[in-house]
């Protein structure tokens, strides 16, 4: 299993579960086929942006911020999520329509609002795709070519 595919299935498991810990989420993975180390768990809730909030009880455990950390994720992370993640990209006006297996395409929307793209305006995801909005002064076509060539798909329509 590729680390994307891995940090997605860890994904839906803090949506699913109170992870209170990096061992409960290495048992959960292993309960799902996924072999993982504490290590390996601990990286991928640091690169998801998982921070640890108050759960009734008074416990604590790990969650996704609805807004991801403030912080500019690389051009490679996004590169990697979009070659990983997009099928297909098209554009009308200044929208840019992207297909992405069922169930990730909050993924890919995550990765495009956290790069910091001057030429993005937002984006709403829904499960198997997502819209992005061009910024002024950019065009849907502009922006879809751009991220073809970053997921990978130049020259594919």
């Amino acid at each position: 299993m590729s680390k994307t595919a891995r940090q997605h299935l860890i994904l839906g498991l803090l949506s699913e579960h109170s992870v209170t810990s990096q061992q409960q989420l290495v048992d959960l993975l292993a309960d799902a086929g996924v072999s993982a180390t504490r290590a390996t768990a601990s990286r991928d809730l640091e690169e998801l942006g998982a921070v640890k909030v108050r759960i009734a009880g008074g416990s604590t455990a790990y969650a996704i911020p609805e807004h991801p950390v403030a912080r500019i994720a690389p051009e490679e992370h996004l590169r990697r999520v979009l070659g990983d993640w997009v099928a297909d990209v098209g554009a009308s006006g200044n929208l840019v329509m992207v297909r992405t297996p069922p169930g990730s395409a909050h993924v890919v929307a995550s990765a495009l609002d956290r790069a910091g793209l001057e030429e993005i305006l937002g984006t709403v995801a829904g499960d198997d795709s997502l819209i992005v909005v061009a910024g002024e002064g950019v065009s849907g076509a502009e922006l879809a070519g751009r991220l073809r060539d970053l997921a990978g798909l130049k020259g594919r329509t």
